[in-house]
């Protein structure tokens, strides 16, 4: 997956607010992950694959003259999907993306820039919606900002609920540098550091959830596969590990990482759709 592809709310607005508008009325929101996004080029494989495995409700937002399908699980919303060409892009890998909130992007942008980062894509407004932008890290991450007309969105799924993210892993080339910057911009703040040896520390961190909700580590390091670009890796949750494995092959996907146990009490995998997108799944800790 190429780390500098832009998303495509960047071509196209009327999406973007399809995909934000359920954001902004409800509950107090933060400085975390508020959206997900799937940028694919076979809108139908997708849907088919992804409700297999992740069992998702997808539903069309109903938008004309352009297909942006919405994901969740018991009526509440997560993240949605669009594909390349629909929004006048070429045909690219498959990409997860995620938004991060902001309540002043205007003055996060000034930030990101005097820290180090880049403006990929500048503020942009959606009227009665709010305003975003695509940025990139000083390590060349990218993520994207913003920053609702309202402080509010509406309930959403609990933090290890079944088919929400459920953990959020940053590779990076200096995580100890990395979580400097998004705890100095988003109010993050260290939990437990996890020593792996030879392949350096693993260090976890909160945003707006009750629990720890990520983890920060180096891309480089002994043990690590090659050639893995600085990026944000999604976990979305599922209630048996070894059964979305099933799921995964019998939908057309291959695993890269076989379910493993992860400190903590959880089980994680990684993989790739039936596009070649790259994914991840985790089942929560067994209470």
């Amino acid at each position: 997956m190429d780390s500098i592809h832009f998303p495509v709310i960047a071509y196209v607005d009327d999406v973007y607010f399809m995909a934000v508008r359920c954001q902004v009325e409800g509950t107090k929101m933060a400085d975390g992950f508020i959206w997900y996004e799937l940028v694919t080029n076979d809108m139908d494989k997708a849907v088919s694959f992804y409700k297999k495995v992740a069992g998702w409700d997808v539903r069309d937002a109903g938008m004309p003259g352009f297909t942006y399908m919405i994901f969740g699980k018991d009526g509440k919303d997560v993240g949605g999907m669009m594909t390349w060409a629909g929004a006048g892009a070429p045909e690219l890998p498959p990409e997860w993306m995620g938004h991060i909130h902001t309540a002043k992007l205007d003055e996060e942008l000034k930030a990101v820039t005097t820290d180090g980062g880049t403006i990929v894509k500048s503020a942009q407004d959606i009227p009665g919606v709010g305003r975003f932008a695509v940025v990139l890290d000083p390590q060349k991450v990218k993520y994207l900002l913003f920053e609702p007309d309202k402080q509010d969105a509406p309930p959403r799924l609990d933090q290890m609920a079944v088919g929400n993210v459920g953990w959020h892993e940053l590779l990076t080339d200096d995580a100890a540098k990395a979580f400097d910057y998004y705890s100095k911009h988003y109010g993050w703040q260290k939990d437990y550091a996890h020593d792996m040896g030879a392949t350096g520390v693993y260090q976890t961190f909160r945003t707006d959830k009750p629990l720890y909700t990520g983890g920060i580590m180096n891309r480089k390091a002994p043990g690590m596969p090659e050639g893995i670009p600085p990026h944000w890796q999604f976990y979305f949750t599922v209630d048996d590990i070894e059964g979305a494995q099933k799921r995964v092959v019998d939908a057309g996907g291959k695993i890269v990482l076989p379910p493993m146990d992860v400190p903590g009490g959880s089980r994680i995998l990684q993989a790739t759709d039936d596009q070649s997108g790259h994914f991840a799944l985790m089942q929560g800790p067994k209470s």
